[in-house]
């Protein structure tokens, strides 16, 4: 191992017993459920707006999103939109009212309890299907997490470690465990706050110095072109392929209809329900949207900046290291900035645990929480042992679930973006329609929530792995992303069933008809 790559590592084992002495800390404070899955709904605007924003902005930001752009140009970018848009609704239109509407409907913890006490369910069906939806696609977007620290891992260290994949793999997913397992929600925003920070300034300044470097020797459009860039103005194009073809009008859909994913994402809009106050509410929205706007364009100008600065061209799931590379060649030379570009280093790791470490933990209270608690233990007492149990039953789930996604990341071909495309569709169509139905039609049912949910989620499993079409996927064949079909669906589905289903009873109606005049 040569001197830089023993100072990169310092660098990332000072980050690492960071993390983990946060969890420490944190596991002093952790005494209940509540506590655990929602620190006491006690956030401040700033840190709600970081860990939602850190925890939704895993490495696909700094190495997924980029990659894409890398190769394909900014044609690429229609995600980034679609994804602004999206944190800008959900945020405007989700944040206040879910805040309240869970404080309101029995003091609901996890997403799957508030469509449990929204619509009554004494059968306990909604918070099955809903636990079961979170365990499966969670693992498979935790193993994204996990893909992405151990190609940081190999990249960095690859020419010197054997196995270096599998290395960075198990202590990716060690350190995550640690932290998460000790301290809970408390523990995961506070590391997310601190984590957003680094992401946000690593993802600003090193593009920035890598432009002003390429610029001045050979000129961007020459670095372009000396890699592999044959029209420079067609690639900087958001319009037109890096090829100079339009681009499709199915492709603008699909990238923009990203967006849709936000209204269902457990482990972003967890961090409304925990909000302190009103006023922490309308913070937090300013701050988010601040950092998604810089945050995206970053991410898109480091794919850019990328193809012309360096030296070697990236091929295929190549492309996702771009940012790695481009640290590691903007950072060379002395000791001293060899450091430097280790913290900036980190930032990649920080995009990786924020997300990793919010997954696990919404699975832990869809296990323990709602599972456990809610259909297992439905009738015990709600006493110190129960709660106790159901905090052990909840790292158990965190446990398994963490070694699931460790398999499927197993495979160091693995794309990033393909692994968060898929979770994220899933997310997006069982449980975006279903949110903003509950959230804003009083005449929305139990059984259209159930059935939307169920369409939602089999869309995209059929849409994305079942070869219906001449040996292919719908989604291959189409090109079309399976959001965009799923989550309409979905919401066509619940809409027709509660219209045709029995009405909501009284105190349902009443419920959420004050949730418009009360202030929490």
């Amino acid at each position: 191992m040569n001197p830089n790559q023993i100072i990169t590592l310092v660098a990332f084992a000072f980050y690492m017993v960071l993390m983990i002495a946060i969890g420490v800390f944190y596991s002093k404070k952790t005494n209940n459920n509540e506590d655990y899955f929602l620190g006491g709904r006690n956030l401040g605007g700033w840190t709600a707006a970081l860990s939602a924003q850190a925890s939704d902005m895993s490495g696909w930001l700094l190495m997924g999103l980029p990659g894409a752009v890398y190769l394909a140009g900014t044609g690429e970018i229609w995600i980034a939109v679609g994804l602004l848009i999206g944190t800008i609704l959900n945020w405007y239109i989700v944040s206040s009212r879910l805040r309240k509407y869970t404080i309101v409907a029995g003091n609901s913890l996890t997403i799957p309890s508030f469509f449990e006490n929204r619509y009554r369910d004494r059968t306990g069906v909604i918070k099955i299907i809903s636990a079961l939806i979170i365990a499966v696609f969670f693992a498979v977007y935790t193993a994204s997490a996990f893909s992405s620290g151990a190609k940081l891992f190999a990249t960095l260290f690859g020419d010197s470690i054997d196995n270096a994949y599998l290395i960075g793999l198990i202590i990716a997913a060690v350190v995550i465990l640690v932290y998460t397992l000790l301290g809970g929600f408390k523990a995961v925003c506070t590391t997310d706050f601190i984590q957003g920070m680094l992401m946000l300034v690593a993802i600003l300044a090193v593009p920035i110095i890598a432009y002003a470097m390429v610029a001045r020797d050979p000129g961007f459009s020459t670095g372009l072109q000396n890699h592999g860039v044959t029209s420079p103005a067609d690639y900087l194009n958001p319009f037109l392929t890096g090829e100079g073809k339009p681009v499709s009008a199915v492709s603008v859909i699909s990238n923009l209809a990203w967006g849709l994913g936000y209204f269902g994402m457990p482990h972003i809009i967890i961090r409304f329900m925990a909000i302190k106050n009103e006023h922490e509410v309308k913070k937090s929205r300013k701050i988010a949207i601040v950092w998604v706007i810089l945050s995206l364009a970053a991410a898109c100008f480091v794919g850019v900046v990328a193809r012309a600065f360096l030296a070697t061209e990236l091929n295929g799931t190549n492309s996702e290291t771009s940012f790695i590379r481009l640290i590691q060649q903007v950072f060379s030379g002395n000791g001293m900035l060899v450091f430097i570009g280790g913290i900036f280093l980190c930032g990649i790791l920080a995009a990786i645990m924020s997300t990793a470490d919010s997954q696990l933990l919404v699975t832990s209270s869809a296990i323990s929480e709602d599972f456990y608690k809610g259909v297992v233990k439905k009738n015990a007492p709600a006493d110190e042992q129960t709660e106790k149990s159901a905090l052990f039953v909840g790292r158990i789930a965190v446990i398994v679930v963490a070694v699931v996604a460790f398999l499927i990341a197993l495979d160091p071909n693995s794309s990033i973006m393909g692994l968060v495309s898929d979770a994220w569709a899933g997310f997006g169509s069982a449980f975006g329609p279903v949110v903003l139905l509950a959230l804003f039609w009083k005449r929305s049912t139990l059984a259209g929530a159930v059935s939307g949910m169920a369409v939602g989620a089999l869309t995209v499993i059929v849409w994305d792995y079942i070869p219906l079409v001449n040996g292919q996927t719908p989604g291959a064949a189409t090109g079309l992303y399976s959001l965009a079909i799923g989550f309409f669906l979905a919401l066509l589905v619940n809409v027709v069933v509660s219209l045709i289903s029995k009405k909501p009873s009284d105190d349902i109606v009443k419920e959420f008809e004050s949730i418009k005049n009360i202030e929490i």
